[in-house]
């Protein structure tokens, strides 16, 4: 990775137990088969001599050769190494075949799988988007090729439920797949006939297919929800075969698939896996935790329920002040520490979100090197992109803000309730203030960060006191954490 080397949680979805590992026919002079995956299912096949010393800066000018892949986008891809335990995306001068080699100790160091699973496990060498290509760049491809690929990473990561999107969001999505795979010159017996032949898990996100569950969703009965669901997908796709009188190209299609994943803040983002702690509910609910999903890109951190499919907590950069922890002792955890601001019963405090995490280091160097990397990397469209409204805003301002730019767009994901805006109020959080000479918890005034790890120029405001200090001590902070339960 272009900066410390980071891992990544699994998707799922994926049933990859009959690929190969890139280190399992390998020697040092012949030429050997190498299997380098692409997402939906294919493969790039290769021969290579000298596996063992094999880089990926050499592998990455054969398989953009492979699939005509022009130079000027060779930096939208980079290499992974990938199993159900963990994702790593490489660096250039990263050897895939010795990093095979040291598999069991980074998931080992990385993750908290048994030792039957570490051992059992196996990685494989997988070509995808680079999670530091610009957003803004990636809107200006128009290499079919190229788009088709970023196509099928973007579809795997809504159906597998990565990418978390609210109904009309996924419909139209599934609709676009719909209309790439069998044309749009179909009539409603036809598309309804595609549909049940391939599965409304083609199309639509698995959590979604198989529903909450529920009373009432047994009343309701299976087959009436998959008969709503395809109604939706049909009148979606309707929408796309009659639009501007003219079937749209394969070319358009990508376009406005890839168009609908930006309008996701999380789209492109790397994820990691952790968990939270759950807001206490009685004694018995003391100490239960939650598993999230981490995602990190070149505009901010994104806290998503691995269960329920939604976003917790959205913060750009400017945001936000983080710091991780490591175990002082055998059985401590790994934590990473956001910091944002927030209130509490109208009071303004800060808030700090507990991450529970073994990859806690390598997010908080993640974390560091997006900022760094961002301005060099998207130039003027960053600033754009500060200047949207951010996930955290209250919905009367998210309303207010849907109504400049992009209008009716920002306004699908940013309405009230949608899976894409943060539910801070349901974040088990501890609220502090530093009144200049000690830290406490819910008083009437805020001071600065007491991490040291922030942007430049924080965007929440800090209020001032009397005796301030620009940080809390190591000691101060500890004794701040173990009063919280």
């Amino acid at each position: 990775m272009e900066g410390d080397d980071c891992s990544f949680p699994p998707d799922l979805s994926d049933n990859h137990s009959q690929r190969g590992s890139v280190a399992s026919s390998a020697t040092l002079s012949r030429a050997q088969d190498v299997l380098v995956y692409l997402f939906g299912e294919s493969a790039v096949h290769l021969s290579l001599e000298g596996l063992s010393s094999v880089t990926v800066q050499e592998l990455g000018h054969s398989v953009r050769e492979a699939l005509q892949i022009p130079e000027t986008l060779q930096d939208a891809f980079s290499f992974w190494l990938c199993s159900p335990l963990l994702e790593l995306q490489l660096k250039a001068r990263h050897q895939p075949y010795k990093l095979c080699r040291q598999w069991q100790d980074l998931l080992y160091r990385f993750t908290d799988a048994s030792e039957e699973d570490i051992l059992q496990d196996e990685p494989y060498l997988q070509f995808r988007r680079n999670v530091f290509y610009p957003k803004a760049k990636e809107l200006q491809v128009d290499d079919e090729g190229v788009l088709r690929l970023l196509y099928e990473e973007a579809r795997s990561n809504i159906l597998s439920g990565r990418y978390p999107c609210d109904p009309e969001h996924w419909t139209g999505l599934g609709a676009l797949s719909v209309a790439l795979e069998e044309g749009t010159s179909l009539d409603n017996q036809q598309v309804t006939a595609t549909i049940r032949e391939k599965k409304l898990s083609s199309f639509l996100p698995a959590h979604i297919v198989v529903g909450s569950g529920g009373f009432f969703s047994t009343l309701r009965g299976k087959s009436s929800r998959q008969a709503e669901l395809e109604q939706k997908l049909l009148d979606e796709y309707r929408k796309i075969s009659s639009s501007a009188g003219n079937p749209p190209e394969a070319r358009q299609l990508l376009h406005q698939y890839l168009n609908m994943c930006h309008m996701l803040p999380f789209y492109g983002c790397a994820f990691f896996f952790g968990e939270i702690d759950k807001p206490a509910q009685g004694l018995l609910q003391r100490g239960k935790r939650k598993a999230v999903n981490i995602g990190i890109c070149l505009d901010g951190v994104y806290v998503i329920d691995a269960k329920e499919k939604h976003v917790l907590l959205g913060l750009r950069f400017n945001e936000l002040s983080w710091d991780h922890s490591n175990p002082e002792e055998e059985g401590d955890s790994h934590i990473l520490w956001l910091e944002f601001d927030g209130e509490e019963d109208g009071t303004p405090v800060n808030k700090l979100l507990k991450i529970y995490s073994k990859q806690a280091q390598l997010m908080s160097g993640f974390i560091e090197f997006c900022v760094e990397l961002k301005p060099a990397s998207e130039g003027g469209a960053a600033a754009e992109a500060d200047g949207e409204a951010s996930v955290l805003q209250q919905p009367a301002e998210r309303e207010g803000g849907a109504k400049n730019g992009r209008g009716g767009r920002r306004r699908m994901l940013q309405r009230q309730g949608s899976v894409v805006c943060s539910r801070v109020h349901s974040l088990n959080t501890i609220s502090y203030v530093d009144t200049g000479k000690e830290i406490k918890r819910l008083k009437p005034k805020r001071a600065v960060s007491f991490f040291t790890r922030q942007t430049s120029a924080p965007a929440y405001s800090a209020v001032q006191t009397k005796k301030k200090k620009s940080h809390a001590s190591k000691a101060e902070l500890k004794q701040l954490f173990n009063r919280w339960p």
